[in-house]
């Protein structure tokens, strides 16, 4: 699976994270669930074919610990952010996303609505 260097622009003090990018169905269907852990400064970015609310939803069912949760427009500005907690039902972006950050909770103070992210390929 290809694997992407994230680095938010807005906030030089932010780790830079190595993400996995999920653009097919069934890694996006997967995400973390059953997961163990997550390695510092790592997480996955679920990429959809556009902007929107209800495909950028996400659910916490069979997650063995909570993240954070943040959520991007097509020009890669976070548009939404949350802490997300193990086996809840729904969390959604307030705006229409087209890519959703899921990484580890230190991390979420990190990133806030207008930041400006940028994306490397390794």
């Amino acid at each position: 699976m290809k694997q992407v260097l994230l680095t938010n622009f807005s906030n030089p003090s932010a780790p830079t994270l190595r993400v996995k990018f999920c653009d097919d169905f069934f890694s996006r269907f997967r995400g973390l669930m059953f997961t163990a852990s997550l390695p510092k400064d790592h997480g996955i970015l679920l990429v959809e074919p556009q902007e929107s609310i209800i495909n950028t939803s996400i659910h916490m069912f069979f997650m063995n610990f909570d993240i954070a949760v943040i959520w991007l427009s097509s020009h890669y500005k976070v548009v939404d952010a949350c802490y997300a907690r193990a086996w809840r039902p729904l969390y959604k972006p307030r705006t229409p996303a087209k890519f959703v950050l899921e990484t580890r909770t230190e991390n979420l103070p990190f990133y806030h609505i207008g930041d400006e992210i940028q994306v490397h390929e390794i």
